[in-house]
């Protein structure tokens, strides 16, 4: 039976919390240091707070540590990684491979997507060193990812299936080293793929202003969750270790649900990989949450499929969230907008809309009557105007006002002893515990089943919900004080023996006879460590070079950056395969509207389908 996982994004133990009484299987979250967001670190003891809470319920517990790490942090990275471990932590997702070598716990590995795993050798060999999961790039397709599984069947994969979309290969970006020296490898990515920019030839001439030519659109898979199963997905991952409580609570409800309706459609053919039943007390809905505007990205859609047709995969306009067309601006006067709805406006909304210039703007609704909206200032929005919404305050409100739960079933069973009675309880994780309590038992006049149900079914603030109860004959009298202690040693002890007997994955062992994909590494291989080198010579590579983190980034000469399944050409309607290449020219070249930020040169690699984009020198 295969283990289908929902993995959420977790900024803090609160968003970790929510993520599992939403029904996640596991959670990912940064540690005190090397997580690939530097902004959303998180001290020992909270994760050590979250393992507790999480595996309660067997869901499990991942820290990033998927940044590079230089030679002068090797000690005080381990010295994490031994911390982590006696924290309870399942798993560390990584990219540098010094960690392979590294005097720590057997801590579980998994590959993260910064590894750049986009073939099956790469997949093979990382999990022939030692590393349990192995997580794809984004950009792979449902086919692809089935090629992988069936040539590496005993290798658990795990996918992105929700959430922003880098338009590099993960691992492979250096745009904001090269502006600005913020390594995306050292978690603290500028996103320059999210400017603007003029589209322009080897002239500097003008083909298309301001736009956001390389910010793409968000990805939604939970119409591909049964197909990613059925190619070989285990493990499937929500994006987001910065979004905020809301956000996580309304994607992993939807996923949860789409999930248990994959296991419900192929009875015995697959189980979430953790227990409970959850209860996020509101109907979840990804449309009104943040998104770019959504995208399957190259789900079903393999680059070169198509006949060189546009994807529709970036989100030129704006990479803001603009939301659903709610209304058309039909009337102006002051701080009063009359509209033509097309979908009920609420007080406390945030509407967007583009002005005539094509700016992306917004506003707050103060107040709806009828057709009118009221602002608290004037808004230059013209008749004709559509308005959308990227802020819903009675969405939003139901969500905070929600008390999402996630419970375990418990069957009771209430038996006589020699000189008492025991209540045994087992749950769905398979864990059993017993209570026995010495007292008398007498007979009594009146059938006493009912009372007794009602008792030790009161589960209060425990994490558990009754199933089934075997109870004593009714005629049978106990006491209501003696089947409450009762009851509160047997959850206790049944509490224990969980928290026991937790299954924790231990780390695999290495291969030292695995041979690595290729005899020499680049600047792309990003190996920052001098463990790392040796770790790698040991595996048959002759010769590799260092990561541009840690050399002098040339402002002289161009500098590849970005190496991107997305194509721009392709996007615009202009393949380089198809007759309407002459739509461009064949030099392109971004030029910033940011006086800081580099200009781009891209140039395409039409036989294996991808963009490549290098920084020019500064003038």
């Amino acid at each position: 039976m295969q283990l289908l996982e929902l993995l959420a994004p977790a900024r803090d133990r609160e968003v970790a919390f929510a993520a599992i009484d939403c029904g996640a299987d596991a959670v990912y979250i940064g540690g005190p240091d090397h997580g690939a967001r530097a902004s959303a670190s998180n001290s020992v003891e909270d994760i050590r707070a979250v393992c507790e809470y999480a595996h309660r319920f067997r869901a499990k517990v991942y820290v990033t540590f998927n940044t590079l790490i230089y030679e002068d942090e090797l000690d005080r990275a381990a010295e994490t990684v031994k911390a982590l471990y006696s924290a309870g932590v399942d798993a560390l997702i990584v990219q540098d491979m010094a960690v392979m070598r590294m005097d720590v716990p057997p801590i579980a590995l998994h590959a993260s997507t910064q590894c750049d795993a986009r073939t099956a050798d790469k997949v093979a060999f990382l999990a022939d060193c030692g590393m349990s999961c192995v997580v794809l790039p984004r950009e792979m397709s449902i086919a692809e990812i089935r090629d992988v599984h069936r040539a590496v069947p005993g290798v658990r994969l795990e996918a992105f299936v929700h959430g922003a979309l880098c338009v590099s290969y993960s691992g492979d970006c250096r745009a904001s080293l090269v502006n600005g020296g913020r390594s995306a490898n050292r978690g603290e990515c500028a996103q320059i793929c999210r400017l603007p920019y003029d589209l322009c030839d080897a002239d500097g001439n003008v083909i298309s202003d301001g736009q956001h030519f390389l910010s793409l659109r968000d990805m939604n898979r939970i119409a591909h969750v049964a197909e990613l199963a059925d190619a070989g997905v285990s493990s499937f991952k929500i994006e987001g270790r910065l979004k905020d409580k809301n956000y996580v609570m309304n994607v992993v409800s939807a996923y949860s649900q789409a999930l248990d309706a994959v296991v419900a459609a192929n009875s015995g053919r697959y189980r979430r990989a953790s227990y409970g039943i959850s209860t996020p007390g509101f109907v979840p809905d990804v449309n009104k949450t943040f998104n770019r505007g959504y995208c399957d990205y190259f789900a079903t859609r393999e680059p070169g499929s198509r006949g060189g047709r546009p994807l529709g995969i970036a989100g030129m306009r704006t990479p803001k969230f603009v939301g659903p067309k709610v209304a058309t601006v039909i009337g102006v006067k002051g701080r009063q907008i009359r509209v033509r709805t097309v979908r009920p406006i609420a007080n406390g909304d945030g509407l967007t809309f583009f002005d005539k210039d094509g700016i992306f703007a917004g506003f707050r609704v103060n107040k709806v009557e009828g057709n009118i909206i009221h602002t608290t200032a004037p808004v230059a929005v013209e008749t004709g105007t559509q308005l959308y919404r990227n802020s819903d305050k009675k969405f939003e409100d139901a969500i905070g006002a929600s008390r999402p739960a996630r419970q375990i079933k418990v069957d009771m069973s209430l038996t006589r002893t020699a000189d008492g009675i025991a209540l045994e309880l087992s749950d769905s994780r398979g864990c059993k515990a017993v209570a026995a309590t010495v007292c008398q038992v007498s007979t009594a006049e009146k059938p006493q089943s009912a009372k007794r149900v009602a008792t030790l079914s009161k589960l209060g603030d425990t994490i558990y919900c009754i199933g089934e109860i075997s109870d004593l004959p009714a005629d049978v009298f106990v006491p209501v004080s003696v089947l409450t202690a009762l009851r509160r040693d047997a959850i206790a002890a049944l509490d224990a023996a969980a928290a026991s007997a937790y299954p924790f994955e231990y780390r695999k062992p290495e291969n030292k006879d695995a041979r690595v994909w290729a005899d020499s590494l680049t600047f792309h291989d990003n190996v920052a460590n001098s463990v790392a080198r040796e770790f790698y010579k040991v595996h048959g590579v002759r010769s590799m070079a260092p990561a541009m983190e840690c050399e002098d980034i040339p402002s002289d000469r161009p500098v590849h950056v970005m190496t991107c399944r997305y194509c721009l050409r392709r996007e615009l309607g202009a393949c380089l395969r198809t007759p309407d290449a002459s739509k461009l020219p064949d030099s392109l070249v971004l030029r910033p509207l940011n006086p800081n930020v580099r200009s781009l040169k891209l140039s395409f690699d039409c036989d294996r389908c991808l963009m490549l984009v290098h920084a020019l020198p500064d003038l």
